[in-house]
């Protein structure tokens, strides 16, 4: 009955008939209808039809995650220990994590490798981090074994069923597109799939950058295939208001030939070992890319190659 109510319901909307559709939904959402409050939360986060409003898409996820949704209690888990809607609350999602555990294997296997981690009990990563530092110029520094074998098998187990072709940033409109300068996979983890062991992983990442867990983009996973590759180009963005001025990569897997991340302007070639990091700085904090800058992911020759890649912005992205 459900799946046919919000049938009902994108008709609706699709007719432009809005105040009908949100009628329908909001009356199944008062019966406690666990897609009809999934479905309402989804379009709170997203600003679709009704303003985007962060508070109110958490709180119907907990409604939903209490009236039986999987999707409303993977979500909230992931509101909670991203700080998403209101503060974050590692304990809270990590108990209902447990429960999920239970019966759920996917839960299971998340909280195992959660378990494993070094975390104290906010979640807060370790605070020793030894980088070593590869150039000056532009300046890069590795991370030996930043996230662990597990971790990395993790990354690329759940990320395999979502991945689709790459896309950049159209210089002109700011919108996502598809070019012959990136030809890689990847898919991302934005706040909704942020789960609470995704989330762990950027709060190392933003630990080790010294950066705040919020400065960056959803975490992506890559896959670079035979002659994928993504040519020579900024991460910086022209004119970007809240710029990415560092990027962190980690190097999901190493069963392959080819596929270096290469530097231009002083020919640095790197290539890491399963679970090594890469840092390097774009931009400035005041938002001045440098042009020293410019690399590339060169054609993978054998094999395939999964990268993890997060862009870190001057600013937070998401207040609330």
């Amino acid at each position: 009955m459900s799946s046919q109510l919000i049938a009902q319901a994108e008709t609706l909307f699709s007719q432009r008939q809005f105040q009908r559709g949100m009628e329908l939904l909001g009356s199944a959402a008062k019966a406690d209808d666990p897609d009809a409050l999934a479905y309402l939360a989804g379009m709170s986060l997203a600003g679709t039809i009704v303003h985007r409003d962060l508070p109110l898409s958490r709180d119907l996820f907990r409604r939903a995650a209490a009236a039986g949704s999987h999707e409303g209690a993977i979500a909230y888990r992931a509101f909670l220990a991203n700080g998403t809607g209101g503060p974050a609350d590692w304990r809270q999602a990590i108990e209902l994590l447990e429960q999920a555990a239970a019966t759920d294997p996917s839960a299971r296997r998340e909280l195992t490798l959660i378990q494993s981690m070094r975390l104290s009990e906010d979640g807060s990563p370790p605070d020793a981090f030894e980088p070593r530092r590869l150039s000056d110029s532009p300046e890069a520094w590795e991370f030996p074994g930043i996230f662990t074998t597990a971790e990395c098998d993790y990354l690329i187990e759940v990320s395999k069923p979502k991945l689709g072709p790459s896309v950049v940033v159209d210089p002109a409109t700011g919108q996502l597109v598809s070019n012959p300068v990136r030809t890689s996979d990847a898919t991302g983890f934005p706040l909704i799939e942020e789960s609470p062991a995704i989330h762990a992983l950027c709060r190392r990442l933003a630990a080790a950058s010294e950066t705040h867990v919020k400065q960056g983009e959803p975490l992506q996973v890559l896959r670079y295939s035979g002659g994928q590759e993504y040519r020579p180009h900024f991460d910086a963005i022209d004119g970007a208001d809240n710029q990415r001025i560092l990027t962190f990569l980690v190097y999901l897997n190493e069963d392959y030939a080819g596929g270096e991340t290469r530097f231009e302007a002083n020919g640095l070639e790197y290539k890491g070992r399963k679970g090594d990091g890469l840092l390097f700085r774009n931009a400035d904090t005041a938002g001045k890319a440098d042009p020293r800058s410019r690399h590339a992911g060169l054609p993978v020759t054998e094999g395939e190659k999964y990268l993890a890649s997060r862009w870190i912005r001057e600013r937070p992205l998401v207040s609330g």
